[in-house]
């Protein structure tokens, strides 16, 4: 049964109720050092301000690189960056939240705020650099050419003639190389990865420029129209966590866990768990492996 209050009475309860939410949250404010108004050294909150148990860190990748970044049969984010990420919001009090963002909306995600960071086999340019700040490198890629066996491609001069095709994915660190120096042959720029390995399968493409683990993996799924040439022709590139600029806070944790990952065997179990078979493979052909930060 509801009843109505007298005026005065239902007047004087809520002006009690006002003063405790009131000293509520000056004691809340006191307790937790108003941490949400902690702020960079650019004046921007962000998401690493404090590390607050439960505090949500959003996340965004492209789950479209296994086994760094993707799914599950379940459709679930699944990987090595997933687990790395995860094992750094354990770490420093996040619930962290994973959304896959197709690659040319990661930047603008940060920019946006609709992410903290981004993890996604992403390699430090300069370019980059002036739209979002990095960490430390977490990992290390070179690039490699996957070839049609009928191409006769057994160099990256080879690939550089008139007459050739390179097939590139828009925007990564291939087709910046090609760009600047395949300046000979024909690029081929195509939006995903399995377009430019059917380009070379098919013949329509007589290479196509990524990185080692790639070209390996399809050299492995297709044996008898293509060949794998590893030449180790650029610097090793490295892989970054993007956060947006002045991030400072986020930024600064980061860098420890990645120190820390770098002598505590976190990457050899990340290794053991998902690469394990390509480890070894590596480690025959003499290349550079992801974790060799030497």
């Amino acid at each position: 049964m509801n009843r109505s209050l007298p005026r005065p009475f239902t007047t004087a309860k809520a002006g009690l109720a006002a003063v405790a939410i009131v000293c509520a949250l000056a004691l809340s404010c006191d307790l937790a050092g108003c941490a949400s108004n902690a702020a960079d050294s650019n004046g921007s909150n962000s998401a690493a301000d404090s590390a607050a148990g439960g505090k949500t860190l959003k996340v965004a990748m492209e789950l479209a690189y296994p086994p760094f970044e993707t799914k599950d049969d379940a459709g679930n984010p699944e990987g090595l960056a997933v687990d790395f990420i995860r094992d750094f919001g354990e770490a420093y009090g996040y619930d962290v939240q994973i959304e896959n963002t197709a690659w040319d909306g990661l930047i603008p995600s940060l920019q946006s705020g609709k992410a903290d960071l981004v993890i996604s086999s992403m390699t430090i340019t300069d370019e980059r650099k002036q739209s979002v700040d990095f960490s430390d490198a977490y990992a290390m890629a070179q690039l490699a050419i996957l070839a049609n066996a009928n191409s006769g491609i057994a160099s990256i001069d080879d690939l550089n003639q008139p007459g050739k095709k390179v097939a590139v994915k828009t925007g990564s660190t291939g087709d910046v190389y090609a760009t600047k120096n395949l300046t000979n042959a024909e690029i081929v720029r195509l939006a995903d990865e399995s377009a430019c390995v059917t380009e070379v399968v098919q013949g329509k493409a007589d290479g196509f420029l990524y990185d080692q683990l790639t070209i390996y993996r399809n050299h492995q799924a297709n044996p008898d129209t293509t060949e794998a040439v590893f030449i180790p022709f650029q610097d090793a590139e490295e892989w970054g966590i993007a956060v947006k600029k002045g991030n400072t806070g986020l930024l600064d944790q980061l860098n420890e866990f990645i120190a820390q990952s770098k002598t505590d065997g976190e990457f050899d179990r990340l290794t053991e768990k998902y690469l394990a078979e390509e480890k070894k493979a590596f480690d025959e052909y003499g290349f550079k492996w992801f974790f060799d930060f030497e």
